[in-house]
C-alpha cells in the first residue's frame, strides 16, 4: 500500500513530523480496558501526536438507544480538534492506532462526516512505527489554537429507520462488519443479543488488513468488494459503529463511494 489521499506510510510521516500543516492523532484504545489506550499514549507515542479517546472524544454518552458508541456532538469534537491545531479543510490529520485501524478509522470517518477531507491513517500503526525505529516520546505536546467549523455531511450516515426502510431494496446492500462467528450468532462477547440484522451480508472488517496491520492493496480491496460493485447504496454496520469504519475505508480504497454508516449498528438495533 503506497501513499494516497487516505493512507500515509511511516516513511512519509517521518518526513512530516515537524510540518505545521500536519497534526498526528493517537487513537489507541481497548474495549476491554478503556483506560489502556491513554496510558499507552502517556508512556510512549509518536513524537508530536495528540490523544483522542474513543469513549471520551470520539463518541457521546450512551443512552437508551443509539448504540454503545453514539456519534460525538459535532461542536464538541470540533472544539477538541481546534485545540490540537486542526484548521478546517487546511490541516492534514494523520490518525493511528495499534488495532488494525479499528479506532483510527473511526476518526478518519468522523472527520469526513464533519466535512474535513484532509485526513489519512498511518499504515502499520504504532507497532510498525516502533519496528521501523522511528521517534517515540512521552512528552505531551502543548494545546494549539486553530479554527474548525464543521459542515456536517448527513449523506454519510443512516439511522435505524433508514436501515429498516432501505435494507431490502434491490440495489441496496446491508453489510455486517463483525467477525463471522458473531455475524452467525455463535459468539457474542459484548451485546445482550447475538445474531445479525435480517438481510445483512458479512464482510469482516479485519479482512481489510493483513496480519501485520498493513492495509491490503487497492487492487485487493477492489477484489474484496467485487460482488457489490453493482449496488447503488451500501449500508455498513458493526457492533457499535466503530470497526465498520474500517470497511468504509476499505470501500473508499476500492473506489466505491456509495457507502454509509449505520452509526448505532447492532447495539442500537437490538435496543428496540
Amino acid at each position: 500500500m503506497t501513499n494516497n489521499q487516505f493512507v500515509v506510510s511511516q516513511a512519509w510521516l517521518l518526513k512530516h513530523l515537524d510540518d505545521p500543516q500536519v497534526v498526528i492523532v493517537d487513537c489507541r484504545f481497548s474495549l476491554a480496558a478503556p483506560q489502556l489506550g491513554k496510558q499507552q499514549y502517556q508512556t510512549s507515542h509518536i513524537k508530536g501526536s495528540y490523544y483522542l479517546d474513543l469513549n471520551q472524544d470520539l463518541s457521546s454518552p450512551v443512552g437508551k438507544h443509539g448504540g454503545r458508541h453514539p456519534l460525538p456532538d459535532p461542536n464538541d469534537l470540533a472544539n477538541k480538534l481546534s485545540a490540537i491545531g486542526v484548521n478546517f479543510q487546511k490541516t492534514l490529520v494523520v490518525a493511528y492506532d495499534d488495532s488494525r485501524f479499528a479506532f483510527a478509522a473511526r476518526l478518519w470517518w468522523l472527520l469526513h462526516y464533519l466535512g474535513h477531507e484532509q485526513v489519512a491513517v498511518l499504515n502499520g500503526g504504532f507497532a510498525g512505527w516502533q519496528q521501523a525505529g522511528y521517534p517515540i516520546t512521552d512528552i505531551i505536546p502543548q494545546p494549539q489554537k486553530a479554527t474548525f467549523v464543521p459542515q456536517i455531511n448527513t449523506e454519510l450516515v443512516v439511522d435505524i429507520e433508514a436501515v429498516k426502510s432501505r435494507k431490502d431494496l434491490p440495489q441496496v446492500v446491508l453489510v455486517d462488519s463483525r467477525e463471522s462467528d458473531r455475524y452467525r450468532g455463535e459468539r457474542e462477547p459484548i451485546d445482550k443479543i447475538a445474531g445479525h440484522i435480517p438481510g445483512a451480508v458479512n464482510y469482516p472488517w479485519i479482512e481489510a488488513t493483513d496480519s501485520s496491520g498493513q492495509l491490503i492493496s487497492p487492487q485487493e480491496q477492489r477484489l474484496r468488494w467485487q460482488k457489490l460493485e453493482k449496488a447503488e447504496e451500501i449500508l455498513v454496520y458493526c457492533g457499535s459503529g466503530v470497526t465498520a469504519c474500517v470497511n468504509l475505508l476499505s470501500l473508499e480504497l476500492a473506489g466505491i463511494h456509495i457507502a454509509k454508516l449505520y452509526a448505532g449498528s447492532w447495539s442500537d438495533w437490538i435496543s428496540y
